[in-house]
């Protein structure tokens, strides 16, 4: 007598379990090269650029940037999606920094900083990340109704009223920037062309107004050295007595010393003996192009187009409107900063105080870049992530 075999139900095929990997192997490595890059080429220059100033101010940069890049992987293995629902508590925390400055001491007759035990913030800094995330949140909302003019309208007040806050600090480069970060989102996000030409034809119409118009009628919005900060670069061989005009004949002096491979950093009679004015700061590309001349500036801008490319493709890759957005406002940030500071020192730009980015000395901004380059890697990871899970299959 035959036995009939053991007829066994269908079970479904069984799933192996497909680890996720880790958020620090999915990095973009060259857009980590860069802004390390970008690090020590600050450090070698202030190296040199501090002995006109005095203090260790390369062991503080360093520190800065240690602390930056520890705040970049934590932020970096973060969902950045997560932080559109704290758009209105972003938003407001951006104000209030902005605002309470102005009951802070003075420093060097400006309300900018807030001042801790151990070092002072820059609440404007700061505001950058916070108005990009916050802003790529609003839009995000609306993201049906890009077409109409009331939501242009929207996030551009919504930029313009930071701005407005911080020129009284006085901050006018920060304002500049935070008026293209509003641009640029919208721009990315595809805002339609009528639009963008008739934001770009208001704001050339303002700023004819506050500096021809206005001081015509005996109306003075900036005040008098302001108004020589944005003008001066036009024409400075008319009026050479300010000392805008003298700020910009020393920095032409010390790029065109630097020639081909600089001057080295004994040679670097600009930065060293304080002819030079803030090499540290404002003047610090001007300090690197005399020190390492043409080589070392084409170092260092090649190290910018390589963040940018990065920023770039990262934009292109997101995995959704929001972080597209987060993106094009950040690569907003860096470009305008980049292209104002270097053009500054080059004579092209008018001279606002703007950073450049993880090169001049400051523990607000280099901490700020650093936190923006966390989100372009938290977007990229994520973009990673969601790749990986639409080609995730059952074996």
């Amino acid at each position: 007598m035959s036995v009939s075999p053991t007829v066994r139900p269908m079970q479904p095929p069984e799933e192996r379990a497909v680890s996720r990997p880790r958020a620090l192997l999915l990095l973009d490595p060259l857009l980590l090269l860069g802004a390390l890059g970008l690090v020590a080429c600050s450090l070698v220059t202030l190296h040199v650029a501090a002995r006109a100033t005095g203090g260790n101010l390369v062991e503080r940069q360093a520190l800065y940037a240690g602390i930056g890049l520890v705040a970049a992987l934590v932020v970096a293995q973060i969902d950045y999606s997560r932080l559109r629902e704290y758009r209105y508590v972003l938003y407001g925390l951006m104000i209030a920094l902005n605002l309470v400055v102005f009951g802070m001491p003075a420093i060097q007759n400006a309300h900018r900083w807030i001042p801790l035990p151990f070092f002072q913030i820059q609440s404007s800094e700061f505001g950058k990340v916070l108005l990009i995330v916050s802003l790529s949140a609003f839009l995000v909302d609306r993201s049906r109704r890009l077409h109409e003019r009331r939501t242009t309208a929207r996030i551009m007040l919504l930029a313009l009223v930071p701005a407005l806050i911080v020129i009284p600090q006085p901050d006018i480069g920060t304002a500049l920037v935070y008026v293209a970060i509003g641009f640029a989102i919208l721009f990315v996000c595809g805002t339609p062309w009528k639009q963008l030409t008739a934001l770009v034809a208001v704001g050339a119409a303002s700023i004819a107004l506050v500096l021809v118009a206005a001081p015509a009628l005996g109306v003075h919005v900036l005040k008098p050295y302001q108004q020589q900060r944005l003008t001066t670069f036009l024409n400075p061989s008319r009026n050479c007595s300010n000392q805008t005009c003298y700020q910009l004949q020393q920095s032409l002096i010390a790029i065109g010393s630097g020639q081909k491979t600089g001057r080295g950093a004994l040679g670097a009679t600009q930065s060293e003996l304080g002819f030079l004015p803030a090499p540290t700061t404002d003047f610090i590309f001007a300090a690197l192009a005399e020190t390492y001349g043409f080589v070392g500036a084409a170092l260092v801008l090649s190290l910018y187009a390589l963040v940018i490319w990065r920023g770039l493709r990262i934009l292109t890759m997101a995995k959704n409107l929001f972080g597209t957005a987060i993106a094009g406002g950040i690569l907003a940030m860096l470009m305008f900063q980049v292209f104002v500071s270097v053009g500054m020192t080059l004579g092209i730009m008018p001279t606002t105080g703007v950073p450049l980015p993880l090169m001049t000395y400051g523990g607000s901004s280099v901490v700020v870049t650093f936190l923006a380059v966390g989100l372009l890697q938290s977007i990229h990871v994520q973009a990673r992530l969601a790749s990986a899970g639409k080609n995730r299959g059952v074996v």
